[in-house]
């Protein structure tokens, strides 16, 4: 009778043991399962951009080749336009929130108030964002991170040195007229950056706004009677306005200082500017460590572009008899 109850445990012992063993295995099937749907997984991306006009277009650009460089046809890009309509950036961002989008990459700082506002949850990267916590409305308190669900890439270049290229270029003018759309926080902001700069250099400085593209004629051609060079800064209104500005101020002999390479090459003599390709290529790598290294927005720094460049446009400096010293790159006038 002993020997049966042996034989009845230790059989029930290898019955248990069996079952958990083949337990483990399943575990360890559906483990191995789990990390290749991560890795066949396609991650949908969403990018509202504010407006067309080179900067953006060559930071969107940047954007999705480092993604499509390391995802390969594992990424999928939703880009839509908002044709400078604040409203449009609403419409878009909620729209890819609605389709469950894997990350918005918002591309100016409308659209980056737009995504800010239509999700706290889905990850979110600005780019050509000139001052985050402007953006953002963070009173006090700025650190360089969020602690949401936002980070990004920032395109400010420093206004220091941008005030001491209008400096070296126009050392003997007098009168510098500040030109910024009042729609938009982040040129206000350096305006109110570089305005003192340019004082403690001696210059008389006056801001000259305008609302939108409606009254850009009449506020340039004040601005053109009433100084002797104008600073233009990183503006989206004024950027696909290039055209206009010139036809005013080109042939009032007035030059123009701009806060990045799209403006000066419409319009402008010179610039110090980063490249908004490079820009949005370090906000691709950002986006690759959030979707595919987990990493939290909240918790990553603002970025900025590592490198400036002096440019100046020859032929209106020439035409306008601006010298450019040494240090400065030509840029290309060839038709984009």
């Amino acid at each position: 009778m002993q020997a049966k109850k042996l034989t009845a445990l230790l059989l029930a012992a290898v019955l248990a043991a069996t079952a958990l063993l083949a337990g483990c295995s399943d575990a360890a099937d559906n483990s191995t399962t789990s990390t290749a749907g991560d890795a066949d997984k396609t991650y949908n991306v969403g990018i509202v951009q504010l407006v067309q006009h080179p900067a953006l277009d060559e930071a969107t650009k940047g954007f999705q080749d480092a993604l499509t460089d390391k995802l390969g046809d594992k990424v999928k890009f939703d880009y839509q336009n908002a044709q400078d309509d604040t409203n449009t950036c609403a419409t878009i961002a909620n729209t890819f929130v609605s389709n469950k989008v894997d990350l918005i990459m918002a591309n100016a700082t409308p659209a980056l108030q737009a995504a800010q506002a239509a999700t706290n949850e889905i990850p979110v990267l600005g780019t050509s964002i000139t001052d985050y916590a402007t953006a953002l409305g963070v009173k006090e308190g700025w650190t360089g991170k969020t602690g949401t669900n936002i980070s990004g890439t920032s395109d400010l270049a420093p206004l220091d040195k941008q005030a001491e290229m209008v400096k070296e270029l126009f050392p003997d003018a007098k009168n510098v007229g500040l030109l910024y759309c009042s729609a938009e926080p982040n040129s206000l902001y350096q305006i109110g950056v570089i305005q003192p700069l340019l004082e403690g250099m001696g210059y008389t400085c006056k801001a000259y706004s305008f609302a939108d593209s409606n009254d850009i004629s009449s506020v340039v051609t004040t601005a053109c009677n009433e100084s002797d060079v104008l600073y233009i800064p990183t503006d989206n209104t004024a950027a696909k306005s290039t055209e206009l500005i010139n036809n005013i101020a080109e042939p009032a002999g007035v030059p123009i200082v701009a806060g990045e390479e799209g403006i000066c090459k419409g319009c402008g003599v010179a610039t110090l500017s980063i490249s908004y390709y490079e820009l949005g290529k370090a906000t691709g790598e950002m986006a690759y460590e959030i979707l595919v290294n987990g990493a939290k927005p909240g918790d990553m720094e603002i970025r900025t572009a590592p490198n400036t460049s002096k440019l100046y446009f020859k032929t209106r400096a020439d035409k306008l008899k601006v010298t450019i010293p040494d240090g400065y790159e030509a840029i290309s006038e060839e038709a984009e």
